[in-house]
């Protein structure tokens, strides 16, 4: 999308995290796309300036940092508000996953890194919008979670713990942000990113043929649902975890 065809203003901010490529990039690019301002982070610089003047820089800043890392977290939401004057929503999307192996052989500081990057940062950023807007103007909050994190996950366990902890934290601040800020989470499966690449690269087909809608998810996929959560259409859903699988939970009782 060109700047000339970028919508009028929303009057709306959104505070985007890990969103230099991937889901990430997806969600900001929607919500740029429907007139909404919006800050992203990603802790590579570069590629985070060129997600920015992809976006449109004059509807879009990056500020660089790690996810887990308390300062980056309060220099975001403080940068957001320096720039557009508010931060009506907060899309945590943010995470790791660096390790592939059986939960028995896991290493416990990877599990720690994991858990903190994945959860204790959307949490932190949560705080963050809260204090420093949400809590007296409302607006809404957006974890993603995954379906790793609702069902087992063989050889990716230390994520899909992490996740189902993002979903518990999701029922947590939703019932403490009420009613001013609704907190839903998104629960993709396989979505074509380099996060995933590991779960489909050389084999897309066979694992597309998998989901009973015929291929794995991109980016907008997610983007579109973060959208709606995020807009007046999900006024009366919070506590939520909206599951954007293309269907792949309908063969559970298959076999």
């Amino acid at each position: 999308m060109t700047a000339q065809e970028l919508p009028p203003l929303s009057g709306k901010v959104a505070l985007v995290t890990g969103a230099s490529r991937g889901i990430g990039y997806g969600v900001a690019e929607a919500l740029v796309a429907r007139g909404d301002r919006v800050c992203i982070t990603g802790r590579g610089e570069e590629a985070l300036k060129e997600a920015v003047e992809k976006l449109g820089a004059d509807r879009v800043i990056g500020v660089p940092g790690k996810a887990h890392d308390e300062a980056h977290q309060a220099l975001a939401v403080e940068r957001a508000m320096e720039a557009f004057g508010r931060v009506d929503f907060l899309i945590n999307n943010a995470g790791t996953n660096p390790v592939f192996g059986p939960m028995a052989e896991l290493d416990l500081n990877v599990a720690r890194k994991v858990y903190e990057t994945n959860v204790i940062s959307a949490l932190g950023f949560a705080q963050q919008t809260w204090k420093a807007w949400q809590k007296e103007n409302g607006g809404a909050i957006v974890n993603i979670a995954s379906v790793a994190g609702i069902a087992p996950s063989p050889f990716i366990g230390a994520y899909g713990m992490s996740k189902a902890a993002m979903v518990n934290l999701t029922l947590q601040l939703a019932h403490e942000f009420a009613p001013g800020v609704r907190v839903n989470a998104i629960a993709p499966a396989v979505v074509k990113t380099k996060f995933a690449q590991a779960l489909y690269e050389g084999r897309e087909a066979e694992a597309a043929a998998a989901y009973p809608l015929g291929r794995l998810g991109v980016p907008q996929d997610i983007g579109g649902a973060a959208a709606f959560l995020t807009s007046d259409q999900s006024d009366w859903i919070t506590g939520q975890t909206l599951v954007v699988d293309g269907g792949i939970f309908l063969n559970a009782g298959v076999g």
